[in-house]
């Protein structure tokens, strides 16, 4: 069996934007390349897992999310990073009604667990809100991180106000 890092995308793997759907608008997150890197080495998958609701309320399409997953995964690439796979939900539940994939919803982390063989209690999620942490705990992740300067209560095991307390 594999481990895996699960990683939010918008606010942990790049610095939040709005709808993010454009390259020129990419912005890595302070330290996220070193603690891949440092997962990595581990023998941990890298994989992102990110609502995309934009997709849903006509915001950018599927192609667009697919050009810059593309591109982020070569960009990773050329730092020795290795992402396995990018899950997303293109849902919203007040235009599409409620599906397994959305966060808070585990959907994304099963389908990688059984797409990648792997084993859940030896994973690690790093999330930016609680509906990451919830759909990681309900997927079966033990080790959860929560990556926020706003909250001071979590279901995370750790509460973390930059990627740099992990290394």
């Amino acid at each position: 069996m594999h481990k895996a890092l699960f990683l939010d995308r918008d606010g942990v793997v790049n610095v939040e934007k709005n709808y993010l759907h454009k390259i020129d608008d990419f912005e890595l997150m302070e330290g996220i390349i070193e603690v891949c890197r440092r997962y990595q080495e581990q023998g941990y998958l890298i994989i992102i897992v990110t609502n995309q609701s934009g997709i849903s309320r006509g915001y950018y399409t599927e192609e667009d999310f697919a050009i810059l997953s593309r591109w982020m995964v070569e960009h990773f690439k050329s730092f020795g990073i290795e992402i396995t796979h990018i899950y997303y939900c293109p849902h919203h539940e007040s235009i599409d009604g409620v599906c397994e994939c959305r966060k808070p919803e585990p959907g994304m982390f099963l389908e990688a667990q059984q797409t990648y063989n792997l084993d859940m209690s030896a994973s690690v999620m790093i999330g930016d809100n609680e509906r990451d942490i919830e759909a990681s705990l309900r997927a079966g992740v033990k080790t959860n991180i929560l990556l926020s300067s706003d909250v001071t209560v979590s279901k995370a095991e750790r509460i973390i106000t930059s990627l740099k307390e992990l290394l």
